[in-house]
């Protein structure tokens, strides 16, 4: 098993160098919201940090820190908050991104078969509008989309199995980018002022290998994230526009790997790939490489 591991994490990971990595608003990871944690321990931090690359020359560092409280054996409440930094041939941006607040509620198990449902929220830091030097940056550089988004999700477990949706709406937007492609001397980026953003929805499917050991788990899971509409923005004259082809299916092939040091260290590591995208993803989350790195800690 061990060797197997090694070589499908080889593997994705030289496909990643050339592959466009699974990105988002916040959606793609809610899966890991109905993982559970052992039951001895009511607490859990996690951190973590993400590298990628994006459009043009953009380059990513993205830390977050989570922390999970079990209040009893049915709810269980989270909370996230991410950081971003983005450099490229614009300069060099950094800035604290959203805040997320996420709420569960297990069902009892019934024949090894287990529902739970989420409930959560995302905050964001800014107005999606930081600027270097008094120049306003495409989203690409920006560490939110500027909109406070509503979660709601279920999930289904069987035996090894997961099967989970989710739906993510921007229920407030106070984006307030002013980026001009036309005034910026570059066609790398669309312009992106005051920038609306649809609502997603999402389907997954993981199926969870363990050594015997319990040292080792592998979850490859794929999944289907459609984006409900097509993103708009305003232009010089004030007319908002459509971006055409922004509404759509994205299928992510992801594979995720967890070592366990002890009962309550673990570290993992998240790669992911897409197999079809959008035509057009104006709102700046698109990576062409794509590596996180998480530690758990739980008392």
């Amino acid at each position: 098993m061990k060797k197997t591991f090694l070589i499908i994490t080889t593997i994705l990971m030289t496909t990643f160098a050339f592959a466009q990595g699974c990105s988002d608003a916040g959606i793609c990871s809610i899966g890991h919201g109905f993982q559970s944690g052992d039951k001895n321990f009511k607490n859990n931090i996690e951190v973590a940090t993400i590298f990628g690359a994006g459009e043009s020359d953009v380059k990513y560092f993205s830390p977050f820190i989570s922390y999970t409280r079990q209040i009893n054996e049915k709810i269980e409440l989270s909370t996230k908050v991410t950081f971003s930094t983005a450099s490229g041939s614009f300069g060099k941006r950094g800035a604290f991104g959203d805040a997320f607040l996420i709420g569960k509620y297990t069902f009892e198990e019934k024949n090894k078969k287990q529902w739970s449902a989420l409930l959560g929220w995302k905050f964001p830091f800014t107005t999606s509008n930081l600027k270097i030097n008094g120049y306003s940056l495409p989203l690409d550089y920006q560490s939110s989309l500027g909109t406070f988004d509503l979660f709601l999700g279920a999930n289904f477990k069987y035996q090894k199995w997961d099967f989970n949706a989710a739906v993510q709406i921007p229920a407030f937007n106070n984006n307030k980018n002013s980026y001009f492609k036309e005034f910026s001397g570059t066609n790398d980026f669309p312009t992106t002022n005051l920038f609306e953003r649809k609502s997603d929805v999402l389907f997954r499917t993981t199926y969870t290998l363990s050594t015997k050991d319990q040292k080792f788990t592998f979850k490859p899971n794929v999944l289907f994230i459609y984006h409900l509409g097509e993103d708009s923005y305003e232009n010089v004259f004030g007319k908002r526009i459509n971006y055409d082809g922004s509404e759509g299916l994205t299928i992510n092939g992801n594979l995720i790997s967890a070592y366990n040091i002890n009962k309550q260290k673990s570290i993992e590591l998240s790669l992911a790939t897409p197999f079809v995208v959008r035509d057009i993803r104006p709102d700046g989350l698109t990576r062409s490489f794509v590596l996180a790195l998480q530690y758990k800690y739980s008392f």
